[in-house]
C-alpha cells in the first residue's frame, strides 16, 4: 500500500532540494512552521489543500504539476504486482536480541538479473521499503530507495 502522505512528501522535498533551499527558507514564504514542513516531507503529516498549495506557491511550482507527479508516482507503484506484500519472518535458529535483528530477518530478496537487485523491507504493517541496487559500475551510482 502507497500511503499518498508520503509520495507528497518525497515530491515536495525533491522539489525544495533541487532549488538548494532550506526547510527554513521554505516554511518562511509558505507561512507555515519549519517543524510542521518538516513533518510533511517525512510524510508524517497529511497538509491540507490550502498548505499544499501554499507550500507550492513558496517553492515555484503550480499544485497541478506537483500532484501530477504525484500521481504518476501512485500509478508506477499500482504497477508493480506482488512488491508490497506481507513479508513473513523466515525461521531463526536463536530469538533476536534486538528489534534491528528481527527488521533484518524481515528483509527479502524480490528479483535480481545480476545488474539489479530488489529488496522489501516490511518495517510495519502499513509500512515498506523497497531498496533497489545497480551494480555499481562507477562512484557515482547510487541507491534508490522508495518507501510506502
Amino acid at each position: 500500500m502507497v500511503l499518498l502522505r508520503r509520495v507528497i512528501g518525497d515530491a515536495l522535498r525533491a522539489r525544495r532540494q533541487g532549488q538548494h533551499r532550506t526547510l527554513r527558507e521554505v516554511s518562511t514564504a509558505a507561512n507555515v512552521s519549519l517543524g510542521y514542513l518538516s513533518e510533511i516531507e517525512r510524510g508524517q503529516k497529511e497538509p491540507s489543500s490550502e498548505l499544499l498549495a501554499a507550500i507550492c506557491d513558496a517553492l515555484g511550482a503550480r499544485l497541478s504539476e506537483l500532484l501530477r507527479e504525484v500521481s504518476d508516482t501512485v500509478a508506477l507503484a499500482e504497477q508493480m504486482p506482488n512488491v508490497l506484500v506481507p513479508v513473513k519472518d523466515e525461521p531463526a535458529t536463536t530469538a533476536p536480541a534486538t528489534e534491528a535483528a528481527a527488521a533484518k530477518r524481515a528483509v527479502r530478496q524480490v528479483t535480481s538479473d545480476g545488474n539489479v537487485s530488489v529488496s522489501v523491507r516490511q518495517d510495519s504493517p502499513l509500512k515498506a521499503t523497497l531498496r533497489s541496487t545497480r551494480v555499481r559500475s562507477t562512484e557515482r551510482d547510487r541507491d534508490v530507495v522508495c518507501a510506502a
